[in-house]
């Protein structure tokens, strides 16, 4: 079944002209993925890699009423009104995969998102995909085969070597996405988990977290308290990081004596996940689950 995405996925590329939009719009096609339209003002009547474009969403929607779905290249002076515009037009995902969005701006976009019942994916990710059926993002296909590990990661790296360790061990991914390493994200950890718990052919959940925020320490709390049933496994990035110190990016930094990589671990480890030592170790762990 998936989450979020499958081979009935329509989607539209906003800022599909530009250098990024236009290199995984072609990606995309190559993998399967419904690209029906792109969108770029004052370029519509062109084709990309044979993709209509048109100036607006509006107009997209006029000639491809299927499209549910649109991923953002949009240079970040501009992305928060290309979500706004993929909201109004009444898209239910919108994968951003613009980074150095402000996040007063991402707070506004996302509370208005909800508002409306759309389902934000970033901003600053990787995006979503769900092997063998569509891909919404620039992950590297190779890493990922049709399988039960349902993944979520705030890392874009760590989202690719890691189930790429998951597939080279026969072990398949029912959905994997990086919900984005910001401060403010749309989806979080425990809605996307949520999700994974309610897929039937999602088996076993991995948790990919980093340093910053209290995003996994609340889910720790939600798997505590008993909403999880599923094994979670997971990964925190960021062991040897100084606290006050930001790495990486935005959402990497420990202050005030929270977000540090051992009081996530720690919280988690008492909900009863296993958490492992190494990204590699992940992929052992799951293996017992499999067996």
């Amino acid at each position: 079944m998936a989450i979020l995405i499958d081979r009935n996925t329509c989607i539209v590329v906003q800022g599909i002209t530009g250098r990024e939009g236009a290199f995984h719009t072609k990606l995309m096609l190559e993998y399967g993925s419904k690209v029906v339209a792109g969108v770029s003002p004052g370029k519509g009547g062109q084709q990309i890699h044979g993709v209509p474009v048109y100036d607006s969403i509006e107009e997209v929607l006029e000639e491809h009423s299927e499209v549910n779905t649109s991923i953002i290249f949009v240079p970040a002076p501009y992305a928060p009104d290309a979500v706004y515009e993929a909201i109004d037009g009444g898209l239910k995902l919108i994968v951003v995969i613009t980074e150095g969005i402000p996040v007063h701006e991402t707070i506004r976009f996302v509370n208005y998102a909800r508002i409306k019942g759309v389902s934000i994916v970033g901003p600053n990710c990787p995006g979503i995909i769900t092997p063998g059926q569509c891909k919404v993002g620039i992950l590297p296909v190779r890493a990922f085969k049709p399988g039960s590990v349902g993944i979520v990661s705030r890392s874009g790296t760590l989202t690719y070597e890691i189930a790429e360790a998951l597939t080279r061990r026969g072990i398949g991914q029912s959905t994997v996405l990086g919900i984005g390493g910001d401060p403010i994200t749309g989806l979080n950890f425990i809605e996307v988990v949520n999700m994974f718990e309610a897929d039937k052919d999602t088996d076993i959940i991995v948790v990919i977290g980093e340093i910053g925020g209290d995003m996994e320490e609340r889910l720790a709390k939600h798997i505590a308290d008993g909403w999880i049933k599923k094994p979670v496994v997971a990964y925190i990035a960021g062991r040897t990081a100084p606290p006050g110190k930001r790495m990486g990016h935005a959402g990497a930094i420990i202050s005030m004596g929270t977000g540090s990589a051992e009081s996530k671990i720690k919280a988690l480890r008492e909900a009863g996940v296993k958490v492992a030592e190494t990204p590699k170790q992940v992929a052992e762990i799951v293996a017992g689950y499999k067996v």
